[in-house]
């Protein structure tokens, strides 16, 4: 077992518990963006969104929810980022399924990602592409 997520589920590796139930693990971040940064995982190894199933998706969701409240109503957070980087052209550094929760306080510093418009045409034709019948 080479991936470091499931060593911290195993308990191999050390990590700062802030959620636990049968399915999901949620730790501090050890790289936090600001303080209280958490991780939340299934337990079950996932490489990605695509590759769990649904019944664990909505078991780390309803965790992630849990967690985002509890970072609200203590460390006084007025909000926190949701992210999730899937596949590492998008980020992502572990190849276990995994959702960050960054509290957030006005000022703090974080910048969200830069956007951009469509082109004349160009929604369209990415609709077309992306659409679910």
């Amino acid at each position: 077992m080479s991936c470091i997520f499931c060593k911290i589920i195993s308990g191999e590796l050390p990590s700062h518990k802030v959620y636990e139930d049968e399915n999901v693990l949620a730790f501090l971040d050890i790289s936090p963006v600001n303080p209280g940064h958490t991780l939340v995982v299934p337990k079950k190894h996932f490489v990605d969104l695509e590759d769990a199933d649904e019944a664990t998706l909505c078991a780390v969701i309803k965790a992630v929810k849990r967690v985002g409240l509890s970072i609200k109503n203590n460390l006084g957070a007025a909000g926190y980022n949701l992210g999730m980087n899937n596949g590492a052209v998008a980020g992502q550094v572990v190849p276990h399924l995994h959702f960050h929760l960054m509290p957030r306080q006005a000022g703090d510093g974080l910048k969200l990602w830069p956007q951009q418009a469509y082109g004349p045409g160009e929604a369209e034709e990415i609709l077309q592409k992306i659409k679910i019948f």
